[in-house]
């Protein structure tokens, strides 16, 4: 796999850049998929069964919550296989940008997921159905370990927005299941049932938290909007202050997926044309500084330094 992700990147060492180090990210993380998802895929269902089945609607919240760490999990796999399949035919990018739809389309099935728990939730507390304490403590016990060693796998990797969103799932459903353990003694020692549906309630809030902050950023990026760690000023103000450069103008930085950003910028240059040399030299400062691993520049002499809008 990586001889063969190695090899197609060399017919652009032009750029100045080797951008092996984060390219390889995801591909570790094949294995670490597959047992995530099976493990928590198989805890779902028992999970949302046990749930209906003692009458405890934390367990079936909690269930959804899993569910939707599934949904991430998978979409993640699929979008960093698809990540490093090189570029073809009329995809001159390759199939990076499927992480960034990956993400968008996990906070939608999120959305869903919330509609559906909430529904039943309300559902159950006109039927004042009694949940059984001591099963959603069992239950929800075996959850917190199964979250705790997925989210053990994802524990490298934070830089990729997929992977980090995986390992914030698994943290997060580790401590969601634990309030369901302590709903549980709750109920045990006090009686009141209503705990239950309340607790459901507070992990959909949980959930609905999460959604909204994953929605924000896959739409940001899927906007092209500057990555968030990258000032476009200081970018401006870098390239400006190479020897020989009089003015920078079209710039522009865009993620092409949630590990890669790309940029393009006009440098206007005066008095010499730039070798070679000098652009491997901005593209790897570029990366150096600023994580930028696609640079392309264009560099003109400015005789007609308005031809067309400026920016």
């Amino acid at each position: 796999m990586h001889a063969h992700a190695h090899h197609h990147h060399h017919g652009h060492d032009h750029h100045g850049h080797a951008h092996g180090h984060h390219h390889h990210a995801p591909a570790d993380f094949g294995n670490a998929f597959l047992i995530g998802i099976g493990l928590n895929a198989g805890f779902v269902i028992v999970e949302a069964a046990a749930g209906f089945h003692f009458g405890s609607m934390a367990l079936v919240a909690d269930a959804g919550h899993n569910l939707s760490d599934v949904l991430a999990l998978v979409l993640a796999w699929g979008a960093s296989i698809a990540a490093k399949r090189p570029p073809q035919g009329r995809f001159t990018y390759g199939y990076k940008s499927s992480t960034i739809l990956a993400a968008l389309a996990n906070a939608l099935l999120l959305a869903v997921a919330i509609g559906a728990i909430l529904f039943e939730t309300l559902h159950r507390m006109m039927a004042l159905a009694e949940p059984q304490p001591t099963a959603m403590m069992i239950v929800a016990g075996i959850g917190i370990g199964i979250n705790a060693l997925t989210a053990m796998l994802f524990l490298k990797g934070q830089s990729d927005i997929n992977i980090r969103g995986a390992y914030l799932h698994m943290v997060a459903d580790a401590l969601v299941s634990l309030g369901v353990v302590v709903a549980g003694a709750a109920i045990l020692l006090s009686g009141l049932w209503w705990i239950d549906p309340l607790v459901s309630l507070v992990i959909v809030a949980v959930i609905a938290w999460g959604t909204w902050g994953l929605a924000r950023d896959s739409l940001m990026m899927g906007l092209l909007a500057t990555p968030p760690g990258i000032d476009l000023a200081e970018v401006r103000a870098h390239l400006a202050s190479f020897d020989g450069v009089s003015a920078v103008h079209d710039l522009h930085i865009w993620p092409m997926s949630t590990t890669e950003t790309a940029l393009t910028a006009h440098l206007v240059m005066p008095d010499r044309l730039a070798p070679d040399s000098f652009l491997r030299d901005v593209a790897a400062s570029l990366e150096e500084r600023f994580g930028v691993g696609h640079a392309t520049l264009q560099i003109e002499s400015g005789e007609n330094p308005c031809g067309k809008g400026c920016s």
